[in-house]
């Protein structure tokens, strides 16, 4: 079963109030076994336009990676984050078929 990711990449406009969100993300992330991937770091933009911040989060599935963000405990985390960060998020299921140069 291919595993599941979020995708966010975004702007923090207020990084004391941000702070609380991270602390509110924190249950369900542990609930839904988020596994950070990206957070934050050091990279280059080398071709298109994107915000400074981007995070990877790495889920057993595509459907907990759902679940993750349609809980309760999530959407309260979410209240907190929408008036201090313009984000944009994908959740997206991992690729687990062929690989270049397997047969």
């Amino acid at each position: 079963m291919a595993k599941g990711y979020w995708i966010a990449n975004g702007e923090v406009n207020d990084l004391e109030a941000y702070k609380k969100y991270v602390d509110a993300n924190a249950k369900p992330f542990a609930q839904y076994g988020a596994k950070f991937l990206v957070r934050g770091g050091e990279g280059q933009i080398l071709e298109g336009a994107i915000k400074s911040r981007t995070v990877v989060l790495e889920f057993s599935s595509y459907e907990e990676a759902l679940a993750c963000y349609n809980s309760d405990l999530y959407q309260k985390a979410k209240d907190i984050r929408l008036p201090v960060a313009d984000m944009n998020l994908i959740i997206i299921s991992g690729y687990d078929g062929p690989q270049p140069g397997n047969t």
